[in-house]
């Protein structure tokens, strides 16, 4: 049985364009790419052709775990969310007990993480850690020099 994984609209949508885009484009690139090395001779002597080889493989196994994602892949209801509590898809606001500086992130799923927006995985350890936590608890979040604390300042959506 597939894991089951939470997204946003948006980012279902995403996993759904990029698996297109690497069926229907990129399998094509990659069958020409090998057509061609083929074409250039002897095989066993060709490190183009095992190249586009391996190229091929490596797509192959991004397509399947696409598509493994997709077959778990479940659209969270936000209106059944509940607000009190840092959950998938809340914004939360934390401050770092031991140097005052505070942090806003969005708890995502896995495939929508992107750090420089401002959204982590809830599979991450900050984001493990918040999980649960209501504003005014203090979230421990193991790290590997130690355990760092975080007040929860506010949740939102």
């Amino acid at each position: 049985m597939s894991k089951v994984s939470y997204y946003t609209p948006e980012g279902l949508k995403k996993l759904r364009d990029e698996l297109q885009q690497l069926k229907d484009v990129e399998r094509v690139k990659a069958s020409k790419a090998i057509a061609e090395a083929r074409d250039k001779g002897d095989l066993s002597e060709n490190a183009e052709y095992d190249a586009a080889k391996e190229a091929q493989g490596m797509l192959e196994m991004r397509i399947s775990k696409l598509e493994k994602a997709l077959a778990g892949a479940r659209i969270i209801d936000e209106s059944q969310l509940d607000t009190s509590k840092a959950l998938v898809l809340s914004k939360v606001k934390i401050k770092n007990q031991t140097n005052g500086m505070e942090m806003t992130y969005t708890l995502v799923a896995d495939g929508e993480a992107d750090l420089a927006s401002g959204k982590i995985s809830v599979n991450s350890p900050i984001g493990k850690g918040l999980l649960g936590k209501s504003v005014g608890e203090v979230a421990e979040i193991q790290v590997p020099n130690g355990v760092m604390k975080f007040d929860v300042i506010e949740i939102s959506r």
